[in-house]
Order: structure tokens, then C-alpha cells, then sequence
């Protein structure tokens, strides 16, 4: 459980995020919404202490969040970024095995359980076929899972993924999205995804949480995300609702 309080962030004279309180379970599949320049990925990066705030507390499973050293922090939550760093000349396998620094450390001694937790998470994502190719060689898709299978095998029960689908195609972002909700389901562990896409985020989310202006405007459910007023002014444009065939959600649209 991540706990936050008090949370200001300032750019420049002014607060680009604002959180009077926010808590993210460990065990949810929590979508964040909004548009460019709302706060996600500020507040993607506060959750993941790659950025830390001007003002207020967070704390991790009761704990303070800046007590944690990088291991130990990484033992908790693992952190996928909208960039993805490069590999060059690693293997999947190769970059899958980097998720067990956290256990290990640099010059740690392999055991027959970091085997395992390499092999479960290739197998989880599909991608034991591709374990000698290099990476950098693989499709965005296949690319993607692989780096979700280093995830895993961090065996960190809150993964958190900044906008995981904006270099894929349709297919893929859902492929993605699909797997990831199904890991979620499977294992229990909590997934925190920037999104930007309204019809994704209701299909696969337990909880939206929706920025606007640096500050939260919606938290529930994607049912109750969805209506047109609510859309409408988070996006400042006006969005409507038309029924989905087969299915009881409707979709989002333009109007």
C-alpha cells in the first residue's frame, strides 16, 4: 500500500501537482487518466521515488518511502518508464535475469530459485521462445513483454508502468494491456498504469484515477468514469457515449 499526504510538487512558482491524500493498493489494477500536462507522470514518478515532493509524505506499507534503500524499495515496486533504457547487445534472457539485481546484487552468487523466477516470468509472458534473441531485435510487441518478464521476475508485488502502450500498435496495447490484467488476476499483484486511451483504461481497470490541472478529479470505478459530462471536462472537449455491441459498457467517442 502506498500512502500519500500533504503532496505538493512546484515548477517554476507553481504547483504542477497537488494531493491532499491518496492511497494505492497493492493488490488493484489502477489506470491513471488525463491529459498532457495534468500530473501522471509526476505523479508516476513520486510513486516510483524517481522525483520527490516539495511538500507532504509518502510512505510505503506504513514505512516512509525515503527509509527504503534501492534495494529494498526495489524489492517492493518495480517500475517500467514511458522511455525504456537501452540494451544493446542483451539478450531476453539477459534482460529478464536484470530483474533480480534487487535479490542478488551486482556480484550475487546465482541460486536455483533466481533460475526459476527467470524461467516462471518468460513463461507468464510468452517470450521463452525468444530468450537468445537480442532484444533490441524483437517487435514493439514482443519487445514489451520481454521488459514485462524483467518485471516479474523482480517478483516486486506492485508493478507501476508509465503509459506501457503509446508505442504500440491497436493490437499490441491490448496484447499488453490484456497480459497485464491477467498477471494482475493470476499472481495478485498490483498494477498502476498511465494510460491515454478512455476505452482501454474502462476495459481492463478495477479503479481510474483522473488528473486534471495537477489535481485529482475523479477516483472510482470505470464505470462510474464513464459519462459524458465527466469525460467532457476532463478532456475539454466534448466526448460522448454510444453503445458497444455484445457488450453492456459503451464506448467513448469524439463528438
Amino acid at each position: 500500500m502506498l500512502e500519500l499526504a500533504g503532496i505538493r510538487v512546484n515548477r517554476d512558482g507553481r504547483d504542477i501537482l497537488s494531493l491532499p491524500e491518496l492511497s494505492v493498493s497493492g493488490h488493484e489494477f489502477t489506470v491513471i487518466l488525463g491529459h498532457n500536462g495534468s500530473g501522471k507522470s509526476t505523479l508516476m514518478n513520486l510513486l516510483a521515488r524517481q522525483l520527490t515532493p516539495d511538500a507532504g509524505h509518502i510512505h510505503l506499507n506504513g514505512q516512509p518511502m525515503d527509509q527504503f534503500s534501492q534495494r529494498a524499495l526495489a524489492r517492493e515496486i518495480a517500475f517500467l518508464p514511458q522511455r525504456l533504457p537501452e540494451v544493446a547487445g542483451l539478450n531476453v534472457r539477459e534482460l529478464v535475469a536484470l530483474g533480480r539485481f534487487p535479490w542478488r546484487g551486482l556480484f550475487g552468487r546465482w541460486r536455483a530459485e533466481d533460475a526459476r523466477a527467470i524461467d516462471d516470468a518468460m513463461t507468464q509472458t510468452d517470450v521463452t521462445r525468444y530468450a537468445d534473441q537480442l532484444t533490441d531485435q524483437l517487435s514493439g510487441g514482443e519487445r514489451q513483454r520481454a521488459w514485462i518478464a524483467m518485471l516479474l521476475a523482480q517478483q516486486s508485488p506492485l508493478l507501476l508502468l508509465d503509459e506501457p502502450t503509446s508505442a504500440l500498435d491497436l493490437s499490441h496495447q491490448y496484447e499488453s494491456m490484456g497480459l497485464l490484467r491477467q498477471l494482475n488476476q493470476d499472481t495478485g499483484r498490483g498494477v498502476v498504469a498511465i494510460l491515454h486511451d478512455v476505452n482501454l483504461a474502462a476495459r481492463y481497470a478495477d479503479r481510474i484515477l483522473a488528473l486534471k490541472g495537477g489535481e485529482l478529479v475523479f477516483d472510482g470505478t470505470p464505470d462510474e468514469m464513464l459519462t459524458r459530462d465527466r469525460l467532457s471536462h476532463l478532456y475539454g472537449i466534448d466526448i460522448q457515449l454510444i453503445p458497444q455491441p455484445g457488450k453492456s459498457r459503451p464506448v467513448a467517442v469524439v463528438a
